[in-house]
């Protein structure tokens, strides 16, 4: 059974096993090392827990085909043309809903191509990788507990006592966003918060709304963000 499984590739160049298992491993390394830098670095209101997962899925797939391809273009133009037909015929709206067809693709390929055992091993190490992602919950981040959108009044200058109040109630706060509207004198504030103790949320909501100079409050919990 091992020696079938050593000598599956049947393909016009022959797989040098021990460079394939070299090359998912380093890949999947280097893309640990980028979604942990997405993940420390991302500062925006909308996080994407699946486009983190697949920073890490997608340079273990690119390394897979390369070695499938092994500089045969007329390969390389078929991967393409598949790729773009798939794409074509289906709008995927997730990046790792992207990741798990271009890796069904590329381990059809593998097969189509008569090399079996890398099919084999490419399919393991994407099974692999998916189950580390649903056991682990990779790529989850709640670096706030609460985002909190106020409508402020009273003129910017004005602004140290409403950021006092927040930090009565937060370990960490972070203006998201600040922008004027016209219409009235005044600007909308997107602050993130970390707070002190996520059970009194609703006292600090209560005393920014009792405060001179906001209009309007709303927020949302950190469980409620785009994380999937």
């Amino acid at each position: 059974m091992s020696d079938w499984f050593l000598r599956g590739d049947y393909g016009a160049v022959p797989t040098n096993y021990a460079a394939l298992i070299v090359a998912l491993l380093l890949a999947f390394a280097c893309g640990h090392a980028i979604a942990w830098t997405y993940m420390f670095t991302h500062s925006g209101l909308s996080y994407s827990r699946s486009y983190t997962n697949t920073l890490i899925l997608i340079p273990v797939i690119v390394a897979l085909v390369m070695m499938i391809l092994a500089n045969n273009l007329v390969l390389a133009f078929g991967l393409m043309a598949i790729f773009a037909m798939v794409r074509f015929r289906s709008i995927l709206r997730d990046t790792l809903d992207t990741a798990y067809v271009l890796a069904v693709i590329v381990i059809g390929l593998a097969c189509g191509t008569a090399k079996f055992s890398s099919a084999i091993i490419g399919c393991l190490a994407t099974l692999l990788i998916m189950f580390y992602f649903w056991t682990t919950g990779f790529g989850t981040r709640h670096r706030y507990d609460l985002i909190v959108n106020i409508q402020w009044t009273r003129p910017a200058t004005e602004l140290p006592e409403l950021r006092q109040l927040l930090r009565r109630h937060s370990r960490a706060i972070q203006c998201a966003s600040q922008r004027s509207n016209e219409g009235y004198a005044g600007v909308d504030l997107s602050y993130r918060l970390f707070l002190r103790d996520p059970a009194r949320s609703q006292e600090l909501l209560e005393e920014l709304k009792a405060l001179q100079g906001v209009a309007r409050v709303s927020s949302l919990h950190a469980g409620d963000e785009s994380e999937l």
